[in-house]
């Protein structure tokens, strides 16, 4: 690997980010069950359908990495056909205005390339200045289907597991209960969830 490639896939404090098989062994540690499957590579939405490696269901996601003219970041987790208004939601988040974070700052702060972007990610903020906001749709579905650092792979986890990884790395999410017209309410953190 070339110097170049090498300092681009360095997170913000100069360390390397986790792989995604180091990132499987963590969670398997921790008892959560996280079977993955190898697949060609997914960067879109329109890609994870046409290669659907997943029950088609509630628990397939999309996730956006934004931020705010400050700086300030936010991972929004919410259902793969999902229409999310960007003003509405940074009005309900108290943002300003949003825009879509850098292929840089994606790699400097989730330690990911795009099309590889999901919550598992957030294990590689380590300074916790990433928010995590989930769409209150995905507390309904017993599992979500998520990449795990990578695109030509794809973990299955139960919602609630999801949720303590969260919680047990620093990122407990707020969640956000999208409408029609945008946004319901803002976000709450979360409370409980349904499925164990």
């Amino acid at each position: 690997m070339t110097d170049a490639l090498t300092q681009a896939a360095q997170l913000v404090d100069g360390s390397q980010p986790m792989t995604s098989d180091a990132l499987l062994e963590w969670l398997g540690e921790r008892g959560w069950a996280c079977p993955t499957i190898d697949h060609p590579p997914m960067f879109t939405v329109d890609d994870s359908k046409t290669l659907r490696v997943t029950p088609q269901g509630q628990g397939d996601i999309k996730n956006l990495f934004l931020r705010n003219k400050k700086g300030v970041m936010w991972l929004v987790s919410c259902h793969e056909d999902r229409v999310i208004d960007l003003k509405a939601l940074a009005t309900a988040v108290g943002a300003g205005r949003f825009s879509f974070c850098s292929e840089q700052r994606l790699m400097h702060y989730l330690g990911v390339r795009p099309g590889s972007v999901s919550p598992l990610a957030l294990i590689n903020d380590r300074a916790r200045v990433v928010h995590f906001l989930i769409d209150q749709a995905l507390l309904e579905t017993p599992t979500i289907y998520l990449h795990p650092l990578i695109n030509t792979r794809t973990t299955m986890l139960k919602t609630k597991d999801l949720i303590d990884f969260a919680v047990a790395i620093g990122h407990s999410p707020r969640v956000v209960r999208f409408s029609e017209d945008g946004v319901d309410c803002a976000p709450s953190p979360i409370e409980s969830i349904p499925y164990e």
